[in-house]
């Protein structure tokens, strides 16, 4: 881990202490509010066990009890939005999976401080007639503004909690792409639906306490619909390289050449070795030659375009096709993906390693007839680049021969 890394950690969750010390003495505890974090905190407890029995593999990542934090920070003082996740975090380490501790406490501080900025902002914003308590219960419903100032401070929480964690990310890869220690469509998604969750149930608990019996099913059940959605997506996804795998691709790979073969379009597919790749591991290990696939998977993906499927077919190899590609612009795409990956230097720790790649290259009609004779085509291909000396990209030809681009 890069001392920069464990230094950011210690400040985050050094900071996160200072500050719940800080609320901890300077705050009035009343029974009603002990009572609403006690429910809010057990239903948590309750989601954990329940997704817990319904089973939760390794593919998945997201949950929504963010629906229970939310309520927290929004109904009551800024001491209990501190001290929430670090009781919740008990319940993830010892009855879910057994992450390192160290992120669990990270995790939860980030939780912490971001849910108390929210609700130090939303007490603020607030009018100051308006007690936040259940007294002024109507006012969610009476009041739109009351609302909408909630979703603008939900909106706070997920930025604040994404930037602490999203500054640990990069420290911890530097190399790695905004986009990815940042949002995508999915995060954005989820994110949208975990905040209009804990909206809800701020909104319920506002009016009773008691609703939280209510509210619970419909959470867990919508968990287990997340929980189904996001191991649909592990299925089709290799886990190292977050490409495609063999079998998603070839399925996504059979349908678009059935789409060009109706349409009598043209197609390419380009099949991708990594250059002695067994050195990498042999002389660094295999996490070093994880974080290598990864780093060349981003690659491919940023080089070719939205329309073409990208995959890992398996250890050091990656197949892209290409739709609407003749020979010749198949050429050029393989070409510029040799030129980028042999150009990508590669820092994992201290240790900055350089690879390059061979391209088998075979075109729709030319080459074959169906996936199967393309693969085995690009497959000749790809072998003669590396007899040529690797580093290449070869074309293969109907007579078996090849052609190739160094």
């Amino acid at each position: 881990m890069p001392m920069s890394l464990i230094v950011y950690v210690l400040v985050v969750i050094g900071a996160d202490l200072a500050l719940i010390g800080w609320e901890f003495a300077d705050t009035q505890w009343q029974a009603n509010d002990l009572g609403l974090a006690s429910a809010l905190i057990a239903a948590a407890v309750v989601c954990i066990e329940a997704i817990r029995r319904l089973g939760q593999p390794s593919g998945v990542s997201r949950d929504l009890l963010s629906a229970w934090w939310l309520p927290i920070a929004l109904l009551l003082p800024p001491i209990y939005a501190l001290l929430s996740p670090f009781m919740v975090g008990i319940a993830l380490y010892v009855r879910g999976r057994r992450t390192p501790l160290y992120r669990r406490v990270f995790s939860a501080a980030a939780l912490s401080l971001a849910g108390a900025v929210t609700s130090a902002t939303f007490h603020r914003i607030r009018p100051t007639d308006e007690h936040l308590s259940l007294s002024g219960a109507p006012d969610w419903l009476t009041r739109p503004e009351v609302v909408l100032t909630a979703v603008a401070c939900a909106i706070l929480f997920s930025l604040v909690n994404t930037g602490i964690v999203a500054v640990a990310a990069h420290l911890a890869e530097p190399e790695a792409p905004l986009s990815e220690v940042l949002w995508d469509k999915e995060s954005l998604l989820l994110d949208l639906t975990e905040t209009c969750v804990g909206i809800l149930v701020a909104v319920t608990c506002a009016l009773s306490p008691l609703l939280l019996l209510v509210a619970l099913p419909p959470v867990i059940l919508l968990q287990r619909s997340l929980m189904h959605q996001q191991l649909q997506a592990a299925a089709r996804t290799d886990p190292k390289t977050g490409l495609l795998n063999a079998a998603a691709w070839q399925r996504e790979a059979d349908a678009e050449l059935t789409r060009a073969q109706r349409a009598g379009a043209a197609v390419a597919v380009l099949l991708i070795d990594v250059d002695h790749f067994k050195r990498v591991n042999d002389n660094h290990g295999h996490l070093v030659g994880d974080e290598v696939l990864k780093s060349l998977a981003n690659e491919l993906r940023r080089q070719v375009r939205d329309s073409d499927v990208v995959g890992r077919f398996g250890g050091e190899e990656f197949t892209v096709l290409l739709p609407r590609t003749e020979a010749n612009e198949a050429l050029s795409i393989a070409e510029r993906l040799r030129c980028g990956a042999s150009t990508l230097s590669i820092l994992v720790g201290e240790i900055r390693i350089c690879v390059t790649i061979s391209i088998g290259v075979a075109v729709l009609g030319s080459h074959g007839r169906d996936l199967f004779e393309l693969l085995a085509a690009a497959d000749l291909a790809l072998y003669r680049a590396k007899d040529n000396g690797r580093n290449q990209v070869c074309l293969y030809r109907g007579d078996g021969a090849t052609d190739a681009r160094p």
